[in-house]
């Protein structure tokens, strides 16, 4: 079965990974948007469309969403809404997004102005909650309101570069606590233990999604673009040699436990296929991205049973029962086979090798 018959396969039984509106099912929304647009064919389109169909009543209601929960995630799937806005004009998803926008605009945040992940973590920000927020808000803030909210969004990254990177690895931890009153966060810094490597594959989307709407109307690009390429950098040094895959904890590699991991590979593909299309890359980085594709497509895709394997299900900190950011708790989690997390990597990350390719005539076939 080759690559387009496993994502159809996907599209044509999708189930909603939850009843209530989710950031999972918007990351394969995402993925299937990507590939429209890399290819033209209205097949993904109306698979989005569907979705949206059941999902956004007439006068512009979230199905099962709940604004009050105040969680960042939920802003993730109505990044498609602007397209479908765009394309059709009905004020339906003009209003849905209207609804997400609000809850941005009342979203509890930092005593310096981060988003805090959710209600429910206070003073917190996790690298998680960059790409479900920063893309979304740069696009309203573009179409809608004269990009006013740039300088917002700029801040929040500069401020995710001071407090959470690395200074000697150059990679960021997953999670930071302002207050420090968790007991995952470092007493003197806040931070979490460890560099997760789905964290950096959402802040590496984050960043290059955010760049790509911003770029051209706002002054301090450059410093975002400045922060996306020495990411990519550091990164580049904890690639694994033989299957160009990043591990699940990024810097621990053969360590006991850990392991070659699909999502935060995949979106870090993505991630790089799209900087160097976008020029904010050299043209010989791409070999990374797609060695990190084809990688992980040799190790974990499955055809024959239709699973992507390999994807870590679910990572984080706190809550019940207590997520300590150890070592070993990441190790813990189960793998999932076709999480959407993963899957709507795999989208991504494909929908920008072929638009590569449709480039490049003498390019290698990838969808065997």
């Amino acid at each position: 079965m080759k690559i387009v018959e496993f994502i159809d396969f996907h599209i044509n039984h999708f189930k909603k990974y939850k009843e209530k509106w989710n950031y999972e099912d918007g990351c394969v929304l995402k993925g299937a948007l990507d590939l429209y647009h890399s290819t033209g064919e209205k097949k993904y389109l109306d698979f989005v469309q569907r979705y949206l169909t059941e999902t956004i009543t007439e006068d512009g209601k979230i199905a099962v969403y709940e604004m009050e929960e105040f969680n960042i995630d939920n802003i993730n799937s109505g990044k498609v809404l602007f397209d479908f806005y765009e394309i059709t004009k009905e004020e339906k998803y003009r209003k849905a997004i209207e609804v997400l926008y609000q809850q941005l605009e009342n979203h509890p945040r930092t005593q310096e102005g981060s988003f805090w992940h959710k209600k429910i973590y206070p003073n917190q920000v996790w690298l998680d909650g960059l790409y479900m927020a920063m893309p979304f808000y740069a696009k309203y803030e573009k179409l809608f309101n004269a990009s006013k909210g740039f300088g917002d969004i700029y801040q929040q990254f500069m401020t995710v570069e001071r407090r959470i990177k690395d200074a000697e690895t150059g990679l960021y931890y997953h999670g930071y606590d302002e207050s420090r009153k968790e007991r995952w966060s470092n007493p003197d810094t806040g931070l979490s233990l460890h560099f997760w490597g789905r964290a950096m594959g959402w802040f590496v989307m984050a960043l290059v999604d955010t760049l790509e709407i911003i770029e051209a109307d706002f002054s301090n690009a450059e410093e975002i673009k400045k922060i996306f390429v020495e990411t990519i950098d550091a990164l580049l040094k904890y690639q694994d040699k033989a299957s160009s895959m990043w591990y699940q904890v990024v810097d621990q590699g053969t360590r006991e436990g850990n392991y070659l991991e699909t999502s935060g590979t995949l979106m870090i593909a993505y991630g790089i296929l799209k900087g160097v299309r976008l020029g904010y890359l050299p043209e010989n980085y791409r070999t990374f991205g797609q060695k990190a594709f084809d990688g992980t497509v040799e190790k974990y895709l499955d055809t024959e049973n239709q699973q992507l394997k390999g994807i870590c299900g679910v990572a984080g900190l706190g809550n019940v029962p207590y997520r300590d950011g150890s070592y070993e708790y990441y190790i813990s989690e189960a793998i999932t086979p076709n999480d959407y997390k993963g899957l709507g990597a795999f989208l991504m990350a494909y929908s920008e090798t072929l638009a590569y390719n449709k480039d490049n005539d003498n390019s290698a076939d990838v969808s065997k």
